[in-house]
This record gives C-alpha cells, structure tokens and sequence, in this order.
C-alpha cells in the first residue's frame, strides 16, 4: 500500500528500514497491510518516519516528505 511500499522500496527494502528505524520486520511489513488484517493501511508511524527522512537527507535517497503521505491527504491540504 502507498505510501509504505514506495518509501521501502526507496530505503532498499524492509530488512534496510528495519536497521535504520530500530523496528522489527514485522511491524514494517505491517505498514503494507490493510487496517482490517493488523495493518497500516500505508501510513507510516511517524517516529519511524522521522527516522527514515532523517536518513534520506544524510545518506541523499531521493525522498520527500511528500512520499510518506497518502495521495488522499495530499489531495485534501491542497
């Protein structure tokens, strides 16, 4: 689910946010699931954002605070 697939796939999969976030494998794989089976619904918790955005402007992975927000969001604070 977005934005979640797309910010992992970005940081270079879940064991890589896992290490920069100090989370476990689990839980990141849980931001890619539905609200109804334990999930995210896409929404990243936003310490472990704080976290990876941190990381981005360190380490340069193209990113921004824009991709750690549904479209949905997006779309209504225009």
């Amino acid at each position: 689910m977005e934005p979640a697939s797309k910010i992992i796939k970005a940081f270079g999969g879940v064991k890589a946010v896992c290490e920069i976030t100090g989370i476990s494998y689990p839980q990141v794989c849980k931001w890619r699931l539905p609200r109804e089976r334990g999930g995210t619904n896409g929404t990243i918790p936003w310490d472990s954002a704080k976290k990876l955005m941190n990381h981005a402007k360190e380490y340069g992975v193209e990113v921004t605070h824009e991709d750690f927000f549904p479209k949905e969001e997006q779309a209504a604070a225009e």
